[in-house]
């Protein structure tokens, strides 16, 4: 990508957690930034904290679009030399089926490619997966790489509430990665761990809002941090930049920091936030959760890649954050 670093490229779902701090890394390095978000005809929707961003002004466009309507995104990739895929459908309730959730993301996501292809202009598509598509059925392994998938049929049998969201990133993904080696398209991907830290958008983020969990007293998400893998949001951002300017970038990529178990964060947050009445060990014994299995980022940093934030700083910024929308 050497040549094209300042653009412009596109990034879907401009309003999302990843996607606004990615815009924000973006401009700040001095890209051109195409960001697409749902289209809003009552203008009840604010997204100032996009245009309000340094540089926005200059280098920031915003278009319309919906994955309902793949070819909707035609208008905001035209033109880019690249693209940062981060858009999905968000529903762990289980609101919609799985089958609703899966055909919209990978019609979306499938448009999204064949519009950029299309292009003549991009070079490479960063698409933002999940390391929900590397967990599932994965008994003995002590750590995960690229080459685990979650096994889809193994997690219907289970019928769990939010299968069905692992279930359709990770069809997604497989999809996407099928297709650019069909039509020759240059695709990476990008898995992250649980996502924490300082966010930009309004509303409070799931994924820190799970992290978050023994701060906030949700007992409800204390299964999720059993044993959990984290990664910085800013590290995040840093890492889908720095794999869309890598020459040699191929197939997918795991971005994990730090892995901990639910009594070693409860020990950390202890004692670097004292004013936080944590859980005790005592209450924590009878939490159940999956076995734990840390992310190896190995690929990633063999790449030259350096996380730049440890846990630390993820809560931290985390804490600031909802201190300052009123979240805590």
């Amino acid at each position: 990508m050497e040549g094209h670093r300042k653009g412009p490229v596109c990034v879907t779902g401009g309003t999302g957690f990843v996607a606004s701090w990615l815009i924000m890394k973006l401009l700040q390095q001095g890209y051109s930034v195409h960001t697409t978000t749902r289209s809003d005809p009552d203008k009840k929707k604010d997204i100032s904290f996009l245009t309000n961003l340094p540089g926005a002004s200059e280098r920031l466009q915003i278009f319309n679009a919906d994955l309902d309507i793949p070819d909707s995104f035609d208008a905001a990739i035209a033109g880019c030399v690249g693209v940062f895929h981060v858009a999905h459908p968000m529903d762990f309730g289980d609101k919609e089926t799985e089958e609703t959730k899966t055909k919209r993301a990978i019609n979306g996501t499938l448009g999204i490619l064949k519009a950029c292809l299309e292009s003549k202009t991009v070079k490479r598509v960063v698409c933002t997966s999940s390391a929900s598509t590397v967990f599932g059925h994965n008994q003995g392994l002590d750590v995960i790489d690229e080459s685990t998938w979650t096994d889809v049929d193994f997690l219907r049998d289970l019928k769990v509430v939010g299968a069905s969201y692992t279930i359709t990133k990770t069809l997604t993904e497989r999809a996407a990665l099928e297709f650019a080696e069909e039509h020759g398209l240059d695709l990476v991907t990008v898995i992250p761990a649980l996502i924490h830290g300082p966010f930009i958008c309004p509303r409070l983020p799931g994924s820190v809002r799970t992290s978050m969990a023994m701060i906030f007293g949700d007992k409800d998400r204390y299964s999720f941090l059993v044993g959990t893998s984290l990664v910085h949001v800013d590290d995040v951002a840093s890492a889908h930049i720095f794999l869309l300017e890598y020459p040699n970038a191929k197939g997918r990529y795991i971005c994990s920091a730090v892995d901990i178990t639910i009594h070693e964060m409860a020990e950390f947050l202890s004692s670097r936030y004292p004013e936080y009445q944590m859980p005790t060990v005592e209450c924590l014994k009878d939490i159940k959760g999956d076995k734990f299995n840390g992310l190896s980022s190995k690929k990633l940093l063999d790449t030259g890649f350096k996380f730049k934030h440890r846990l630390e700083d993820m809560y931290d910024g985390a804490i600031q954050c909802c201190k300052e929308q009123g979240f805590i």
